[in-house]
């Protein structure tokens, strides 16, 4: 036989007291606790390392134990949460319908195209540093493997994991610019004596 206890129920089955909040209030607690970090270890410890030190067995020792070690930590991070949450009050009155449409055409369009057509942005960033001139290649040229060019130079966009790859059997005979995207940016690494 097997059981499964979605987290809920957990928490359910280990207290005695059952919080209620209305829908919706945990999730905007939730991120405001995100952006004002009320939670994080600075302000009420580290949790996995307070539940290993702690050597009670119940809800209400670990509660004693804990508000004994960290007797400021909830109103603090309560403090925290509340002033960012009276800071979404004021924004969310500050929201129409013109802004809603305007962030689902930025998410839709503007993101996801830059998000995903991002070469553009590497060979124009290259250009402007190098004072040179960029465009992207050509469906006929594309099939060759270039993605753009830097002046008269040819070049290829590809990924920081494909170095690993180099040594198959593909060989690219134009310079390759390398890419990693992350949450905040795009890091770009080339050869530049290729492209002077």
């Amino acid at each position: 036989m097997k059981l499964r206890i979605p987290n809920g129920e957990v928490q359910a089955l280990l207290s005695e007291t059952k919080y209620s909040f209305p829908k919706y209030v945990t999730q905007i607690m939730n991120l405001a606790n995100s952006n004002a970090q009320g939670t994080r270890p600075k302000v009420v410890g580290q949790m996995s390392d307070l539940i290993q030190e702690f050597e009670g067995n119940t809800l209400l020792d670990w509660e004693k134990w804990y508000l004994e070690k960290h007797p400021s930590a909830i109103k603090n991070a309560t403090e925290k949460v509340y002033l960012m949450v009276t800071l979404f009050k004021e924004a969310i009155l500050k929201i129409n319908k013109e802004m809603v449409s305007d962030w689902v055409e930025e998410l839709v369009i503007l993101k996801t195209f830059s998000g995903l057509k991002f070469q553009e942005a590497i060979l124009k960033k290259i250009a402007l540093d190098l004072k040179k001139t960029y465009r992207l290649a050509e469906p006929s040229e594309e099939a060759k493997g270039i993605d753009g060019y830097i002046g008269k130079m040819p070049i290829s966009i590809k990924p920081m994991s494909y170095k690993s790859k180099l040594t198959l059997n593909e060989s690219i005979n134009i310079p390759i610019v390398f890419y990693e995207k992350t949450k905040t940016q795009i890091i770009i690494e080339f050869d530049i004596e290729y492209l002077m």
